[in-house]
């Protein structure tokens, strides 16, 4: 049993199981934005823990992830010198309410009073101090008996986010209202309109309440969706550092925002507002009001060179963007994909990469630099019968045990030191070195050194697709 003072905590639940398709090309459905460093050389999932991090009062953050990301996620927790308390995978995505019921549920088992502070990982938040205030606030709310949600401070008619209506303040909760009504996305006169009424707040999506009581209300409100969370919880399986939900139970369960699920239902819901400097991050035009600018209004990432440019968001990830005589534009150049959109535009990015999705582009699904919790590998070339890689392996680690049915690998060590099981033998490899393993072969890379090992990898074969990999042995349960 937790002691009485990590009662007095809060519980950060991480939200990360998110695509955030609006910030394609960069943000991908294996490397989404939360774990993209936008703003500095931290993810935006680095920044969100960290923003929590002091232990004196908040308890390990729970973390609800994607399975697909759950090793990138773990690393990027480690980097950021954050220890979780739980990382909790969704086999499949279900919208906030079920994560929410989840972490509810796990806190209510030790503490039916502890506090939750649930919030999306791929926020930005340009004010620390003044979230670490307003949560101080919703959380005398909170232990009131109240669903505190965030309001945020409007300083412009914005038409890209929904709306909070506060209405009395709550007794002895200082600023903190109950919250009068949520208003969907308004046309320009509307959202001007309810800039100049002073009693509307931008929706943040982020939550403070007792778990306990959003179990009550959730029961009441919706009672399949807490007992298909308890049975997804209770047929859950330790995997490595992980909880895996059970797939069939988290996979019956609706698809529901805590907005539409709870608070737009209950007595209990309250709005504490803040100014922080906040944003969903959620488009390139939103990416450029928040980044610095050169004196004619551009930002610029990368190596770019602008002339007689304006007004534009310019980010070179590969290679170099050179510009001329541009208005109002974003440009975004990664290593296999170029995106040239008007910046009013940049909301209908889902257009675009719903069409790429209906043609199976896989641009839409990753990076030509895919990441693996072994280290990373990289396309180079992709021909008939021939495929190219560059693999780095991290100090220490090591891939499965593995063969391949259709194809034979060459490998040939450019940096670090190998030693590589093939068939029955088992041999190192320094700098310059290779080997070729033959087709039907049993075969296991690893990484006995100290530094990254960095490999060149050419595959033949009549089918070269990763889905051809029959794993006996693998450190990452993936066998």
């Amino acid at each position: 049993m937790p002691s009485s003072n990590n009662r007095e905590k809060i519980t950060p639940v991480i939200l990360s199981g998110g695509s955030g398709t609006r910030l394609w090309p960069m943000s991908r459905a294996l490397y989404p934005k939360q774990l993209l460093p936008l703003f500095s050389q931290q993810s935006l999932l680095q920044e969100t823990v960290r923003r929590v991090a002091d232990p004196k009062r908040f308890a390990p953050p729970l973390v609800i992830a994607n399975d697909e990301h759950r090793f990138i996620i773990a690393e990027q927790l480690r980097q950021a010198d954050v220890v979780p308390g739980t990382i909790i995978l969704e086999p499949v995505g279900r919208n906030t309410a079920p994560a929410a019921c989840i972490a509810a549920l796990r806190v209510a088992e030790t503490d039916p009073a502890g506090l939750l502070l649930v919030m999306p990982s791929d926020h930005a938040i340009a004010d620390a101090p003044a979230f670490r205030a307003a949560i101080e606030r919703a959380a005398t709310a909170a232990r009131g008996g109240a669903l505190v949600t965030f309001g945020i401070a409007a300083d412009r008619p914005e038409t890209g986010y929904g709306y909070i209506r506060r209405g009395a303040r709550l007794d002895g909760a200082g600023e903190c209202y109950a919250l009068a009504a949520f208003v969907e996305k308004p046309d320009r006169d509307r959202a001007a309109a309810y800039l100049a009424s002073g009693d509307h707040y931008w929706n943040s999506g982020i939550f403070l309440f007792p778990a306990r009581l959003y179990i009550e209300e959730l029961e009441r409100l919706h009672p399949e969706m807490v007992s298909g969370c308890r049975a997804a919880l209770a047929k859950a399986q330790r995997d490595l550092d992980f909880l895996r939900l059970d797939k069939a139970a988290f996979a019956a369960l609706d698809n529901q925002s805590i907005d539409y699920a709870v608070m737009e239902h209950t007595d209990k819901a309250a709005v504490v507002p803040v100014a922080m400097g906040w944003s969903d991050v959620g488009s390139w035009d939103a990416l450029w009001s928040l980044a610095p600018k050169d004196a004619d209004g551009n930002a610029v990432l990368g190596d770019v060179v602008a002339e007689q440019a304006r007004n534009s968001y310019l980010r070179a990830e590969s290679g170099m963007i050179a510009a001329l005589g541009i208005d109002d534009l974003v440009v975004v150049a990664t290593g296999d994909v170029v995106l040239v959109a008007k910046r009013d535009r940049a909301q209908d990015i889902k257009k675009l990469t719903a069409r790429l999705e209906r043609e199976k582009r896989s641009e839409i699904g990753s990076h030509p630099t895919v990441h693996r919790p072994w280290g990373t590998y990289r396309t180079i070339h992709a021909g008939d019968r021939v495929q190219v890689k560059h693999i780095m392996v991290k100090p220490g680690a090591k891939l499965s045990l593995q063969m391949h049915h259709h194809r034979a690998e060459h490998w040939v060590v450019v940096h670090g030191t190998a030693r590589i099981v093939r068939g029955d033998e088992e041999v190192m490899l320094y700098e310059d070195e290779s080997t070729y393993i033959p087709l039907g072969t049993r075969h296991r890379l690893e990484n006995p050194g100290k530094i990254p090992l960095h490999l060149i990898e050419v595959q033949s074969g009549s089918y070269l697709g990763e889905d051809d990999i029959v794993r006996f042995e693998d450190t990452y349960g993936r066998s």
